[in-house]
This record gives structure tokens, C-alpha cells and sequence, in this order.
């Protein structure tokens, strides 16, 4: 069962086996030219290292007390797999909400702008992100899982998802065109996601969802735009930077970034 440690590994250890399959694929057969050489490689390895840091931690251990501050008022239906699927569903439509809303607040945009100022996108864009950004998301998604009583195999499970997800829809590996749109109505796929790293603000402030593409539909934030070979990434009118500057970015007048 997914609900003990046993299931929980297994998902994990599939997630990870998962994108790592994403990473030599997308070398065999990518949908798009390669550019940033290796020193891009390394700064997103730099960032993704960061991440799995702040998740071991801050994530997993906020989380956890958060879910051990619940009051089990869950009613007896919220339980098992059906509970378990309705978890990652709640916890996939805050990702949406989140992530949109980092696109609103400005403070919560210098941190996520990192994220989006890879000037092309593969599986390593997935766990791109600045370790600020990460610790302050930890800290607004625990009242939700306090609020919901969410319990930490459900947290640890979504987790997994997303990861899968996130790997999967960055990824720069050549797809059928038939397979990505039967997809993409399910899921987040990479020409959904991409179109959320077109270097054109109209587009970077659309298609927010993480793992399940609905709530881009829901909520009137999917782009009318499909994703074509050459079209720029990025963020509009800002160039990449390196690892140090990015990661003092959020702390520094953005006039001058």
C-alpha cells in the first residue's frame, strides 16, 4: 500500500526513475536545439541539489508538523485510496493557485523569476528553482494541510507526482503529436508548459497548473498560443545571469538585474 513507508519508497524511487528515463531520452531524441552549453547544465544541477537540500531540510519537516497539528475531523470516506486521490487532487489545485499567485505578488515573483530565466528548457529546468522560494512555499502550504488534515503519505506522495510532472513537462524530448494531445488532457505536457516559459509576459503569465492540465481550463488561464521550434525562453527582456547572481537576484534592486 501506498500509505506505508514501503508504498512511499517505491512511488519515490519510481518518480526518480522516471525523470532520470526523461533525462537520457530527451538526449536520444530532443524536440529542440540545445544551447546554454554546460555551464546552464551546471547551474541547474547547482539549484536542483539546493532543492533536494531545502526539501530533506525545511519542506518535509514543515509539512510534517503541519499535518500533525490537524484535528481528525476527516469524515470516514476521506480515507484510504479515495482519500488519498482526493489529497493529490487538493494539493494540485493549491500548486496551481500558488504558482499563480507568484505570478501576481512582486515579492514572491523575484524569487520565482528565477525559475524562468533558463533560456531553454529540459528535464534539469524542472528543479531550477531558488531555495528562498522553496522555503516560503513549504511555509504557505502548511495552514492548508493543517486546515485539511492532510497527512504526510498523502503530502509525500504528491510530492512524488509532481516531480514526475515537472520533469515530464519540461522536458525537451521529442513526443508524437497525437500521444501529447490525448495527454494534455489529462496532464501537463511540454507544449502546454512551454508555452509558460515563452519569453512574451502575456504567455509566462498563463498554463500555471503542475501535474493535471484541468485547472488551467477551470480558471481562464490557458494560453491561446501553441508552442512553435524557435520561439525565445526565458523572461521578456531579461537575459540569463549566473548561479551567484541569480541567486542574489531577489535580494537586490531589480532596476539594476
Amino acid at each position: 500500500m501506498i500509505h506505508d513507508l514501503g508504498g512511499l519508497f517505491a512511488v519515490k524511487l519510481a518518480a526518480i526513475g522516471f525523470v532520470l528515463l526523461l533525462l537520457a531520452s530527451e538526449r536520444l531524441a530532443p524536440a529542440g536545439a540545445w544551447r546554454g552549453g554546460r555551464a546552464r547544465i551546471g547551474r541547474n544541477v547547482a539549484f536542483w541539489l539546493g532543492a533536494a537540500a531545502i526539501s530533506v531540510a525545511v519542506a518535509a519537516p514543515v509539512s510534517a508538523w503541519a499535518s500533525g497539528q490537524s484535528w481528525p475531523w476527516r469524515p470516514f470516506w476521506w480515507s484510504g485510496t479515495p482519500g488519498l486521490v482526493l489529497d493529490i487532487v487538493l494539493l494540485d489545485l493549491w500548486a496551481y493557485l500558488w504558482h499563480r499567485i507568484n505570478h501576481v505578488v512582486q515579492p514572491l515573483w523575484r524569487f520565482h523569476q528565477i525559475h524562468h530565466r533558463d533560456e531553454m528548457l529540459d528535464v534539469t529546468s524542472s528543479g531550477r528553482n531558488h531555495p528562498g522560494e522553496l522555503v516560503i512555499a513549504a511555509l504557505a502550504r502548511a495552514p492548508l494541510i493543517a486546515l485539511l488534515a492532510i497527512p504526510l503519505p498523502s503530502i509525500l506522495a504528491y510530492e512524488a507526482v509532481a516531480l514526475a510532472a515537472a520533469g515530464f513537462h519540461h522536458t525537451n524530448l521529442r513526443m508524437p503529436a497525437r500521444l501529447e494531445r490525448v495527454l494534455s488532457w489529462v496532464v501537463v505536457t511540454p507544449s502546454i508548459h512551454w508555452m509558460h516559459h515563452h519569453a512574451l509576459r502575456a504567455d509566462t503569465d498563463s498554463n500555471y497548473a503542475v501535474v493535471f492540465s484541468i485547472w488551467d481550463r477551470l480558471m481562464g488561464s490557458r494560453s491561446r498560443n501553441s508552442r512553435t521550434a524557435d520561439m525565445p525562453l526565458g523572461v521578456e527582456g531579461a537575459p540569463e545571469r549566473s548561479l551567484l547572481a541569480l541567486l542574489a537576484m531577489p535580494f537586490r534592486d531589480q532596476n539594476r538585474v
